[in-house]
């Protein structure tokens, strides 16, 4: 049976892949990377992934208290896309992180939110894939900075050169990203370049903004060859920051790699605790993850939460301009350390589960312990959370208010502030809910669909494809529009 489920897959993917004549469950892709299955089937691509895992239902009963940092990464979203619609496979399961998916849309939020810097909002609407079940959506809107309010910014661009980052579609669509963003530099901007292959090395001091053309001219030498000595350059790269750190301004280093560490400090877990060390110099993080076949996701997505960062995949030049043009107002952190919590009432609602931020979880008391980590939200970013709830009693009757507390800091601060969102039932069907909640519930049925969740219900991707296609969001750079493409292709593969 498993030789049938293998030809199948093969018929597939053969429009982008060769077999390998030496294993005959392995296939070869253009630039030169295997993949191949694993005991239980599914696809393999040489690249290092967490293992998948999804948040059961908590009875409220046992724990009432649902605490998370949020986490504004978009990277599983890009390298989804890559599988889709370049590989013409499906991603394996431990790519789909949920909320990266969700949050890689800019949803036009309404800021609001007057003295803080962050905006709440939120519903309560029925629950597509399963009648009898309830959604709750909490958004979270960061302040737009108006460019006569731009603090100077000193940033530092930390490229790997190895060996592993010599193709394509790893250093040289880098080099075409960091010539985007400095086309966005001001004059009071400063940016550093520092290298990292078998050694660590300044390729050019901080430099003024207004400068474009040295900036880009040493952007141009980057070559790759060598090992990855990626403890090194992190290092370097903090020392460079401090050393041309603006107080009040914006300190950011931008680490673009495939994340294959290899010289020096390669375990995840003492990388981890080298960038939680860092972290206090109240240097932002920036990570671009790029390339397939010895692609570290799950290092490089733990090494930015831990770095008071996010982390992005780069799979094709459209994603730079993205990234490094229009969401430029990302790379300046407003709010840091974010933390929601949602206290469930037992004698309302039976059962509860967050949808996504699996590895985002919290306990109690960390929501109020300002040395607990959290995630951080950039100018203009939106955020969103779903919440699948499974109400006491009959689904006809309306809940009452739900409180959610946040917490937050300001970036240059120590101390969290307080702020508070209630959402109340309105009784609403999904389709009579906003295109915000019709949006990122099918964003949510599809990440379940891909990972074939235990929790998908009734969805399919018809239905997602239905419910994106009755909303009316803006779309000025066409990626809701892909969106749908990539649904299609999806269903298809």
């Amino acid at each position: 049976m498993k030789k049938v489920y293998e030809l199948i897959l093969l018929l597939f993917i053969v429009a982008s892949c060769s077999t390998n004549p030496e294993n005959d469950n392995s296939f070869s892709f253009s630039n030169g990377n295997t993949a191949e299955y694993d005991e239980m089937g599914e696809f393999q691509t040489g690249d290092q992934y967490e293992e998948y895992v999804e948040n059961p239902f908590v009875y409220t009963s046992e724990a009432p208290i649902s605490t998370f940092s949020i986490d504004a990464d978009g990277a599983s979203y890009g390298n989804m896309r890559r599988f889709i619609m370049q590989e013409n496979m499906l991603p394996p399961r431990g790519d789909i992180r949920t909320e990266e998916l969700i949050n890689y849309f800019n949803l036009d939020y309404e800021f609001n939110g007057g003295e803080h810097p962050i905006s709440l909002n939120g519903e309560l609407s029925g629950n597509p894939w399963n009648s009898e079940n309830k959604l709750i959506r909490i958004g979270i809107k960061g302040k737009t900075i108006p460019e006569s309010e731009d603090v100077p910014s000193n940033f530092v661009f930390l490229i790997d050169v190895s060996g592993s980052m010599a193709s394509e579609d790893k250093l040289e669509l880098l080099k075409n990203g960091f010539k985007y963003f400095v086309d966005g530099l001001g004059a009071e901007d400063r940016i550093a370049i520092v290298t990292y292959a078998g050694s660590a090395g300044v390729l050019l001091a901080s430099t003024s903004g207004t400068e474009k053309n040295t900036i880009k001219n040493a952007i141009d030498q980057l070559g790759a060859g060598g090992s990855t000595a990626g403890a090194a350059g992190i290092s370097t790269a903090y020392e460079i920051a401090q050393e041309n750190f603006i107080e009040n301004g914006n300190n950011r280093i931008i680490l673009g790699t495939d994340g294959d560490f290899n010289v020096g400090i390669s375990n995840r877990e003492e990388l981890i605790a080298l960038i939680e060390e860092k972290r206090a110099s109240k240097i932002f993080l920036t990570v671009l993850g790029v390339g397939r076949g010895n692609l570290n996701d799950a290092a490089l997505e733990q090494i930015a939460n831990y770095g008071n960062g996010n982390y992005e995949y780069i799979d094709n030049p459209e994603q730079l301009r993205k990234v490094f043009i229009y969401d430029y107002s990302k790379f300046y952190t407003i709010a840091k350390d974010v933390k929601v919590q949602v206290a469930f009432n037992p004698e309302v609602v039976e059962a509860y589960r967050l949808i996504g931020y699996e590895n985002r979880i919290l306990d109690t008391e960390d929501f109020e312990d300002d040395t607990e980590d959290a995630g951080e939200i950039g100018a203009g970013q939106n955020i969103t959370a779903l919440y699948e709830i499974v109400p006491v009693g009959t689904i006809s009757e309306n809940l009452p208010a739900f409180t959610v507390d946040f917490r937050y800091k300001l970036p240059d601060s120590d101390v969290s502030i307080p702020i508070q969102l209630e959402i109340f039932d309105e009784a609403k069907t999904f389709s009579e809910s906003s295109d915000f909640m019709k949006f990122t519930a099918g964003i949510s049925a599809f990440s379940m669909l891909l990972s074939d969740s235990e929790y998908k219900g009734t969805s399919s991707y018809d239905q997602v494809l239905e419910w994106i296609n009755s909303t009316n969001l803006r779309d000025e750079h066409g990626f809701k529009a892909e969106f749908k493409d990539i649904v299609t292709k999806a269903k298809d593969l």
